[in-house]
């Protein structure tokens, strides 16, 4: 525990931290990646170039500012990057380091500002938050290997199937080597490919969605195909668009993430994707069918038209049944999409669509897309009453902020 003294001194560093945070956290991976290359194998590299992980982080020091005398509070925070740091095999003794590292990127960032008394605070402080995550991931690294079919760090898997689902997405059905059991997972979790890329130094790491529901003997991610190769994103779904064959080995971490859906609940469900975001709400769509027979779920995609709309026959299939909706939204259709009537509604979701289509009273909604997509849907719940606990959604990579 922190003595009442190092926790006003954190506190008291909170407004500097809301002005300075990203810098710091931009100085302190400069300086950890040049003293400690080989972390390279683990950070996202796209996160690192895109600013993403820098703003993340400032806002998690930020929160451990602001709760340093509650902690508590941030709980949740802590478990969902826990989740991250599991499937991407941060352990304990990687602690250490990022310490170091970011002491020394407050030192540098603010100068004579960073007195000795609040560089001793936040030593202590960090030390504090960082026994925090690592009893919260010892928990989950065991939770993972001693639960039937779990296992430890990174598996063979072999890609049993390739799909081709749209002009911009292909499904990888992959089955372990060993032939053995799989980990059950819950709707809505992730894995981690590990890629070993031939002119690359280091390794790249990239989470995808499992698309498919639990219970298989094989595991089901649907990866886009980000344009180009010169950013680390495109050089790994290109990758395996283009690269990865079926047949081929690749290296997987067990199931993680804490976006998932919640079949205690037997209130209707309301799922809404935008572009590749549909892959979670995949997997929660056909564990409500499968699972939960008598529960309402409505499922509502957005897409640019039918060229790059994945999986619509599965969705279709389930849309027969009598408790399941389907919407669908291309905001530009092709003329082949308007002579089929292949989308339901043109444009994008709005607070007046979700108003008139969707009965918001009871449900639970479940959301996953493109930042400004899901930015969207959370303005126009919340200014339709849907209170927080009702309210779920998933970032592709970091935690962001919808409320900006």
């Amino acid at each position: 525990m922190l003595d009442q003294k190092t926790i006003e001194i954190i506190k008291s560093t909170v407004p500097v931290l809301e002005k300075h945070g990203e810098s710091i956290t931009t100085r302190f991976y400069q300086l950890m990646f040049g003293n400690h290359p080989e972390l390279l194998n683990i950070f996202n590299h796209a996160n690192q170039k895109q600013g993403r992980q820098q703003k993340a982080l400032a806002g998690t020091v930020y929160a451990a500012a602001m709760y340093i005398d509650n902690l508590e509070a941030i709980l949740p925070v802590v478990q969902q990057i826990a989740h991250k740091h599991t499937s991407l095999g941060v352990k304990p003794e990687h602690y250490p380091i990022v310490g170091k590292h970011l002491l020394l990127a407050i030192k540098d960032v603010l100068g004579e500002a960073a007195t000795d008394e609040i560089i001793d605070a936040w030593a202590d402080a960090y030390n504090v938050i960082a026994d925090a995550f690592i009893g919260v991931e010892a928990e989950m690294y065991d939770a993972a290997i001693n639960q039937e079919g779990g296992w430890d760090g990174f598996r063979n898997f072999i890609v049993d199937r390739k799909v081709i689902e749209s002009d911009v997405i292909t499904s990888f059905y992959l089955k372990p080597e060993d032939n053995n059991g799989i980990a059950i997972f819950i709707p809505g979790q992730y894995i981690s490919i590990k890629l070993e890329i031939n002119g690359e130094e280091y390794t790249h790491i990239r989470q995808y969605s499992l698309s498919d529901a639990p219970g298989k003997d094989y595991y089901r991610i649907s990866v886009k195909r980000e344009e180009g190769t010169a950013n680390p994103d495109g050089m790994v779904s290109n990758y395996l668009h283009d690269t990865v064959s079926e047949g081929d080995i690749l290296k997987i971490s067990a199931p993680a993430g804490d976006f998932v859906l919640d079949t205690k609940k037997t209130t209707p469900v309301v799922l809404l994707s935008g572009g590749v975001g549909l892959t979670p709400m995949m997997s929660m769509l056909k564990t409500v069918v499968e699972v939960q027979p008598s529960r309402k779920v409505t499922f509502v995609h957005a897409a640019v038209n039918g060229n790059v709309h994945a999986l619509r026959n599965e969705v279709d299939e389930l849309a027969a049944l009598d408790h399941v909706n389907s919407f669908i939204f291309y905001d530009s259709p092709t003329e082949e999409d308007r002579l089929n009537n292949r989308f339901d509604v043109e444009g994008y979701i709005t607070h007046d669509w979700i108003k008139d289509n969707i009965s918001i009273e009871d449900a639970d909604f479940y959301f996953c897309g493109p930042v400004p997509f899901m930015k969207a849907i959370n303005r126009s719940l919340r200014d339709l009453g849907v209170n927080e606990g009702r309210i779920h959604f998933e970032f592709f990579g970091p935690k962001g902020n919808l409320e900006e």
